[in-house]
């Protein structure tokens, strides 16, 4: 068990941190998950401009790489195109 009161204060943090994470990971996973169920491309179109903004700000959060936000917007780029 920690023995410091900053010890003691960077374990909360850090639970705090990471269940915040957490959430805005699962979040952005859900998002992605109903995007590629979609069928009609105009509302394809729509939604990915809010999906590729919350990919982005994970991404700037540490929560995800760059790359693999990168990686994602451009799948689901193409995706678009092709519906």
């Amino acid at each position: 068990m920690a023995n410091h009161k900053s010890a003691l204060k960077r374990i909360r943090a850090s639970r705090a941190r990471r269940t915040l994470n957490s959430y805005y990971a699962k979040t952005m996973r859900n998002m992605v998950k109903k995007f590629r169920s979609l069928d009609d491309k105009a509302a394809a179109q729509e939604q990915y401009p809010k999906l590729a903004s919350i990919i982005d700000k994970n991404a700037k959060r540490s929560i995800i790489h760059r790359n693999k936000a990168a990686n994602l917007k451009s799948k689901l780029a193409k995706r678009v195109s092709a519906l």
